[in-house]
């Protein structure tokens, strides 16, 4: 039998990601690190939660595995499996164990819509233990002091069948993340898109007004990432009314009188 794992060196971010911390969150998530305590990160989606853990895996110098979770994700597909190659019967690290064995960071990306029996397997990792049970191979892997387990999750989002266990919940360390001020949002549109400010901030307007309608036919508002998005096609030639019809109203609702309630609103603005 022969055994195979993924690669993390292969994860490192050579070069640094742009990030805007919005409070202290570089430094709680570094105590966090320091002191071995796993951390769980919430907030609305493309608010910069991904974006955050690649600019923190840079900071600390550690490989980044990210999962995306969802409803058919196992404990196998996370711990590992056999797997027939050539007649050989080989064993495949998850994501999860090679994380362990590399003392990488292991991101598990909105893990609300993994299934519930499948994030317990984390629980040992989140606990004083950092050990992670490999019942297949009789092994039990200890986390080294540079492994770090992190989680994320839209608490939009939850209901009473996709809501995170207390059994969970209360093992990590919380950040908090919300879409960002203004001029801190007005300033990554224009770095990340290359907008002048005038356009960026008539984006940043129109985000903020659909923000307003959460609750009011909209789900969510206008995330950032769909700003830079807008701002993208707006630097391609495209006219704003109609950047922002594609990358943001298009994909906030497929409502017929909602679509046209959000493109009146950006073509107030622009």
């Amino acid at each position: 039998m022969q055994a195979k794992t993924l690669k993390p060196s292969e994860n490192f971010i050579s070069q640094e990601p742009y990030y805007e911390p919005i409070s202290n969150e570089i430094e709680i998530f570094e105590a966090a690190y320091t002191n071995k305590l796993p951390i769980s990160l919430k907030g609305p989606t493309g608010c910069g939660k991904t974006r955050f853990m690649e600019h923190m895996a840079w900071r600390l110098k550690r490989p980044l595995i990210t999962v995306s979770c969802h409803d058919d994700l196992t404990a196998s597909d996370l711990i590992g499996r056999y797997l027939i190659t050539d007649n050989q019967t080989v064993w495949i690290d998850g994501p999860l164990a090679a994380a362990v064995r590399a003392g990488a960071i292991c991101y598990l990306d909105e893990i609300v819509e993994a299934r519930s029996d499948t994030t317990v397997v984390i629980h040992p990792l989140a606990d004083d233990r950092r050990v992670l049970p490999m019942e297949k191979l009789g092994e039990l892997l200890e986390a080294s002091d540079e492994f770090c387990m992190a989680i994320s999750y839209n608490p939009g989002y939850q209901s009473v069948l996709k809501d995170l266990k207390q059994s969970t919940r209360q093992r990590f360390i919380s950040l908090e993340f919300d879409y960002p001020n203004a001029a801190v949002e007005q300033k990554i549109i224009e770095n990340e898109a290359g907008l002048d400010a005038d356009l960026a901030k008539q984006l940043v307007k129109f985000a903020r007004l659909t923000r307003n309608l959460k609750g009011s036919g909209l789900d969510e508002g206008a995330s950032t990432r769909l700003l830079v998005h807008a701002g993208k096609l707006i630097i391609s030639g495209i006219d704003p009314v109609s950047a922002c019809a594609c990358s943001i109203s298009q994909a906030l609702t497929d409502d017929a009188e909602m679509l046209i309630a959000v493109n009146e609103l950006s073509a107030s603005v622009f």
